[in-house]
């Protein structure tokens, strides 16, 4: 589909891609009823909890080195401080300086969603400049600003043409979408209308990699090919952001995450989306490798590459699966990660008992097929028979999980593995996923699902002591799907 970079604002997730969050059956299912976007089901009755765009724009936003961050919002909707430690702790990671997020907050007032809060805004730019001198100020939305209609766009020309440095718009307001993913394109579409600027000259050995802050595992590998790493978005300079229209191509660590800014770098600027599955597990990164020499012209040093890799991690890897064959897991992440580790559990010979997406976009920012995690899992693995779409929802998680028999959960988001944990079940919460991407990763997942699973008896005295929130209406229901999915 046609990317429109200009306009202020990009679609929603819910009109653009067609995602929906609500839906249960087989993995089959979802996928055949997507290629016609007919997938629908009952919109829930009861809500226990969900997540908002704004959130992960902030995700996004406040790690970029260099710029500032104005919340258009009252003070309650800024919340800088998980950002400021992974800033820190991340960072560290990396190798690079301790940064602090630069934040101000316009605290919009009862009487500024009547009458107006642009002078607020103004107020919190001039004190952003001021106070942080950065390269680049984003100005992020809120439901209250969008509520009353205040015009930022016409704020942030006139303080651009002002100060003489690209000042953001970024629409993420979190009524507009039922799918907190919008807010990664909201945050993507400001840096790719405001802050990238042409080409001046192709780096024909340097790779986008649009990815979550965590463990630089890609430029160990992508040096194997004698390529360069350009890690985007957490920890990003201003100036990185500037030249992404420079690489020879664009990869990403998730499609939820990535691939809308994928498709509009190689759509407006003319830098080669990689189409290729993420590289999870051997065959995944076997192709992303294989993909990744053929753009680069290096598809004799590829296959080295790969043929190398499986031979150093032969051992381990065989050892790992002898000990984890037949075993039984359940999944609870991500629209494209729920996919990533049904891969990963299948390569290590595990059964894939049912898998939890939190969202589903019937449709991509690309139509290439081998974008299409879902397609690819089912090619990989065969069909999934129990597979529900579901915005969190403990409620419902405890009651799903409360039908199988599983050895371990694996989740990819904060506070979704307690669900598990509170049942008994040995529960894995993959935080940093770079830490799992490539052939090294594939070990040190496998160590991680290993070391999970033999501390059952602790996870066992978890679920013996835990008290459930539910009533004993709820806990005897025999249908998990009473109020609607």
């Amino acid at each position: 589909m046609s990317i429109s970079i200009t306009s202020p604002e990009v679609q929603t997730r819910d009109h653009r891609l067609g995602t929906v969050a609500d839906f249960h059956g087989s993995a089959k299912q979802i996928l055949e009823l997507s290629n016609e976007r007919k997938l629908g089901g009952n919109p829930r009755r009861f809500s226990q909890c969900s997540d908002c765009s704004q959130r992960l724009c902030e995700g996004q936003l406040y790690i970029i080195r260099g710029a500032a961050v104005v919340v258009h919002s009252p003070i309650g909707c800024c919340s800088p401080e998980i950002m400021q430690i992974n800033s820190r702790v991340f960072g560290k990671i990396r190798g690079l300086e301790p940064n602090d997020v630069h934040v101000i907050c316009s605290n919009i007032s009862v009487k500024d969603t009547v009458y107006g809060g642009l002078e607020k805004l103004r107020i919190a730019i001039d004190e952003a400049k001021r106070r942080f001198n950065p390269t680049a100020i984003f100005i992020q939305s809120s439901c209250a600003a969008g509520i009353v209609g205040d015009d930022i766009e016409s704020v942030a020309d006139e303080k651009q043409d002002e100060y003489g440095i690209p000042i953001i718009p970024t629409y993420c307001e979190g009524f507009k979408s039922k799918t907190w993913a919008s807010g990664f394109d909201a945050s993507f579409h400001g840096i790719l209308r405001k802050v990238v600027k042409p080409c001046r000259k192709r780096d024909e050995n340097l790779v986008n990699v649009i990815n979550f802050y965590g463990v630089d595992t890609f430029s160990p590998l992508l040096a194997k090919l004698n390529l360069k790493t350009n890690l985007i978005l957490p920890h990003s300079t201003v100036e990185q952001l500037t030249y992404l229209s420079e690489a020879l191509c664009t990869t990403q660590i998730c499609e939820t995450l990535g691939t809308y800014v994928c498709a509009a770098l190689e759509e407006k600027f003319g830098v080669i989306q990689l189409k290729s599955n993420s590289p999870y597990g051997r065959n995944w990164t076997d192709e992303w490798i294989r993909a990744l020499a053929k753009v680069s012209k290096r598809e004799e040093l590829g296959e080295e590459v790969i043929a190398k890799e499986h031979a150093r991690i032969k051992d381990e890897f065989e050892k790992i699966r002898s000990e984890l064959a037949g075993k039984k897991a359940y999944i609870f992440a991500g629209d494209s990660f729920s996919h990533i580790f049904a891969v990963l559990m299948h390569e290590f010979g595990l059964e894939v008992c049912g898998i939890t997406s939190l969202h589903h976009d019937q449709v991509r920012d690309s139509s290439a097929e081998e974008l299409n995690t879902l397609k690819q899992m089912i090619d990989e693995i065969g069909d999934v028979p129990n597979m529900t779409i579901c915005n969190k929802q403990p409620f419902l998680m405890t009651k799903i999980l409360k039908k199988y028999d599983v050895d371990i959960l694996v989740s990819r988001h904060f506070n979704t593995g307690v669900v598990g944990t509170e049942l008994g079940i040995p529960s894995l919460n993959v935080a940093d996923p770079n830490s799992i991407m490539g052939y090294d990763g594939l070990l040190h997942f496998g160590r991680l699902v290993l070391k999970t699973i033999r501390a059952k008896n602790f996870y066992r005295t978890i679920g013996e002591h835990a008290k459930l929130p539910y009533s004993k209406w709820w806990i005897e229901n025999p249908n998990p799907y009473h109020f609607g999915n």
